[in-house]
């Protein structure tokens, strides 16, 4: 990140409390009568939101909780690669590895061939998922994860906070068109019922240019917009325990999964700290429509089962950290907004539901959590595209067309996972001098990339273009995050992971990959294109920067040459390489990058980027390739962003 360059502020520079707007910094005891955005429900899929908004002091945003208080314990805990790469646009990702546990290795355990009564392991490998990204597959109490974001939201320019102990009781919307610039129109109205003491039985309404409901598989805002949740029964019910225990099975410290002959299953998440550990226990199945409530399942049935399965080895429970019984279903909702993308003639969507109120499924592969951050990650950059008049409102009909997709892959393949968990299979079958893996172990190595995050991709739409050119960078894939890739800074020869460069702040980014030739030329491409985004009538920057603004503040042009950070002068290149920003005119000098060839890491190798041609990378504010072109395609970058930006004064 930077700063400084609107002047010196001693302490931390990523609280922006002393500087930010009075406005901002008044702490309501009562929510304001309107807002820009409403967001209910502070579970990740909130708190992703809400992070994303407090960045934009201009717009206002408020996220209301029910519970008296922020989360403490329990619930997930798995940390896909993609949530963390989330996590470091967030600014914080070194705080969720340094407490994390790190998914190095994976084992599988089966009931012995003559002794059906006692377990053995018949593999034990590395996680897969590693592979995928610069950052592993971790583990940490979600509780954490909530603590961070709500770290970025205090400390932002918004100073955001939850209103707590308020209960979604109504919600009243029109579906008609209108512009979101105008700042005049709160075409929804939401009533709220206060349980804090000292307001108990009091009713607050709220007018709201936005709703979205991030509050969970029993969502009141689905609810009131009658959308509908599909799919499934629940047929099987699971418990789950964190725990701190003694015991003598070998893999307590690996992620392990047990399939007894009798006894039922065991899946084994060892947790932060050295010491805690999660145990998923299967249960018997349910009949019709039972509820896991039903059966009154206690804690200590759920460690006696835990017990058996695992036999011939023991466990001696010291402390239940927290625990739940839920069950399996598959499920999800028709629709992620009031108006569907495929009835866009009525106007553009402004309430949205988000996570667990749109689609539900079990915890088998840790991605509950995780998806429904990357829901919220998809929706934030959007809303405040259109809400500060960036972004025509059409953009937002996307946020439906692309993650109702991904959460229809995700429930195929959370389906099918689930099952194969609890079928039994023949153990110990033996092939030659080697054990043959079962079809749970296959399917899981052949699914890493999934469930690591970093597979999504989304189609061809108003904000993701055609891959005419995807030839000329074969490892950026059109629709894609953004793979990153270490490089240097030229400025001061510092090795960065270029992804890391690309924060959550709502911008796009053009990276441009230079050619082979000398960058510091009178007439080469990376001067054609410096001149045409500085100066062309049609240049998006141009036309899409509000005035008076930083040059950067809504597209910003990263640079890679292919020459060594040695070979290149930094005042030999156009000065729209290091623009003047801020109110003192300081040079920006963090954004022009060389491959790090002293570490044997070049970028152009190792995302296949065409070395003769060079090529355009337009990359989304939520990370995604929106777009690539020729190094010269000025005139397509140029139409790109006229389909869905709007002209500023």
């Amino acid at each position: 990140m930077q700063y400084y360059q609107n002047g010196f502020k001693p302490g931390d520079p990523t609280d922006f409390r002393a500087t930010a707007d009075s406005a901002a910094t008044q702490l309501l005891v009562d929510l304001p009568e309107a807002v820009d955005v409403l967001i209910v429900g502070c579970g990740p899929a909130g708190l992703v939101l809400a992070a994303q908004l407090a960045a934009f002091p201009e717009i206002s945003t408020r996220i209301v909780e029910r519970k008296p208080g922020p989360l403490m314990m329990g619930q997930a805990d798995g940390i896909s690669a993609r949530s963390t790469e989330i996590f470091q646009s967030f600014g914080f990702a070194d705080r969720v590895l340094k407490e994390a546990h790190f998914l190095e290795a994976i084992t599988f355990w089966q009931h012995a061939a003559e002794k059906p009564d006692q377990i053995v392991r018949t593999s034990k490998k590395a996680d897969g998922r590693n592979v995928f990204s610069e950052f592993p597959h971790v583990v940490l109490n979600q509780a954490r994860v909530h603590h961070f974001l709500l770290d970025v939201m205090q400390k932002s320019r918004s100073q955001l906070s939850p209103d707590y102990c308020r209960n979604l009781i109504g919600l009243e919307h029109q579906k008609t068109p209108r512009d979101a610039r105008s700042g005049d129109c709160y075409p929804t109205r939401v009533s709220l019922a206060r349980t804090d003491p000292d307001h108990e039985g009091q009713t607050e309404v709220v007018a709201a240019q936005y709703v979205v409901g991030c509050d969970g598989a029993r969502s009141t805002v689905r609810q009131l917009l009658n959308l509908e949740m599909r799919g499934d029964s629940a047929n099987k019910a699971w418990g789950v325990m964190d725990l701190l225990l003694v015991t003598d099975f070998p893999d307590i410290r690996n992620k392990s999964i047990i399939q007894s002959a009798n006894e039922g299953n065991l899946l084994i998440i060892p947790r932060e700290g050295g010491h805690l550990v999660r145990f998923y226990v299967e249960m018997d199945k349910l009949k019709g429509s039972e509820r896991a409530s039903n059966r009154n399942i206690t804690v200590e049935q759920l460690i006696s089962a835990a017990g058996r399965i695992l036999h011939p080895y023991t466990i001696d429970v010291k402390e239940v950290v927290w625990w739940s019984v839920y069950e399996i279903g598959q499920r999800l909702c028709d629709c992620f907004a009031n108006i569907s993308p495929q009835d866009s003639d009525s106007g553009p969507p402004n309430v949205f539901i988000v996570g667990d109120a749109c689609h539900t499924h079990s915890p088998k592969a840790g991605q509950g959590m995780n998806v429904s951050m990357h829901d919220s990650f998809n929706l934030g950059w959007k809303l405040a595209s259109v809400i500060r008049g960036h972004s025509s409102p059409e953009i937002l009909h996307s946020y439906a067309a692309e993650r109702r997709a991904v959460a229809e892959e995700l429930l195929a393949f959370d389906r099918e996972l689930a099952t194969m968990f609890s079928v039994q299979e023949d153990s110990s079958l033996e092939q030659g001098d080697r054990l043959e893996a079962t079809r749970l172990q296959q399917y899981m190595v052949k699914h890493d990339g999934y469930v690591s995050g970093t597979l999504t991709r989304y189609p061809t739409s108003q904000i993701v273009a055609e891959p005419a050119h995807q030839a000329l960078a074969s490892g950026f894939e059109v629709g894609k995050r953004f793979h990153s890739s270490p490089v240097v800074r030229l400025a001061d020869a510092r090795p960065i992971h270029l992804g890391h460069v690309l924060e959550a702040d709502g911008r796009w980014r053009i990276v441009a990959f230079s050619n082979r030739e000398d960058p510091t030329g009178d007439s080469t491409g990376i001067r054609r294109l410096a001149e045409f985004l500085h100066n062309a009538a049609e240049s998006p920057v141009k036309r899409y920067t509000p005035a008076g603004s930083d040059i950067d503040a809504v597209i910003e042009l990263l640079v890679v040459f292919q020459q060594g950070y040695r070979d290149i002068n930094m005042q030999e290149l156009p000065a729209f390489l290091s623009p003047s920003k801020g109110v003192y005119g300081l040079r920006d000098y963090n954004k022009v990058f060389c491959p790090d060839v002293d570490k044997g890491n070049d970028i152009f190798d190792e995302r296949d980027v065409n070395r003769g041609k060079g090529c355009i990378v337009v990359v989304r504010p939520d990370q995604h390739v929106a777009n690539i072109l020729p190094f010269d395609g000025f005139a397509d970058l140029a139409a790109f962003f006229d389909r869905f930006m709007i002209m500023q004064d």
